[in-house]
């Protein structure tokens, strides 16, 4: 049995992270803290607007972390030995250099009919070109169903066009047949 929602995205944090489900008529974010999950459903007909930015402290995820390793081997280095040292400083320069390899990272606010929330919608910007192309495909496909006219229509032909038969002069055929049956 498969399961009508499509996994779109996942966000990780440290004590857990949200993941991105996508189906039919809604959007569905599980997020997951620790041992509880909490689920959110965004009907596709209620979204108004998805909202990708870079977020401001992006630069620090790269320089805090490489700086104190950085640092930290330099003092290993000068007090303890010259290997733990390298170690160290090998691992501060690496994660400077892979933090900015990755991109900016993002923040996601969603709006809907009934207000608006910010949650994490992907971990790295150059990501969200590709979900949000998901989500409007889905959005799209969604709005465009037709709706046909549960009553039928009066032809829209002229009055002089119109045949006078009774048979085919109402579109309303209930009110047809009392004003006949009404003969005294």
């Amino acid at each position: 049995m498969s399961s009508p929602f499509q996994k779109i995205s996942r966000v990780g944090s440290m004590t857990g992270g949200t993941r991105w489900y996508l189906s039919d008529d809604c959007l569905l974010a599980a997020k997951r803290v620790l041992y509880a999950v909490e689920y959110r459903r965004f009907y596709l007909r209620d979204l108004e607007s998805i909202v990708v930015w870079r977020s401001p402290r992006w630069l620090w995820r790269a320089i805090v972390p490489g700086a104190l390793l950085t640092v930290l081997g330099l003092c290993l280095q000068v007090w303890v030995n010259s290997t733990a040292g390298a170690i160290f400083i090998g691992v501060g320069l690496a994660w400077a250099l892979l933090e900015f390899a990755l991109g900016p990272t993002a923040a996601s606010r969603i709006t809907m009919t009934g207000g608006s929330i910010d949650l994490p919608l992907v971990q790295r910007t150059r990501r969200a070109a590709k979900v949000l192309e998901k989500i409007d495909a889905a959005i799209r496909a969604s709005r465009d169903v037709t709706v046909q006219p549960a009553v039928s229509t009066p032809s829209m032909q002229p009055a002089s066009l119109r045949s006078t038969n009774s048979e085919t002069a109402s579109a309303f055929p209930a009110v047809v047949d009392a004003s006949q049956n009404n003969v005294s």
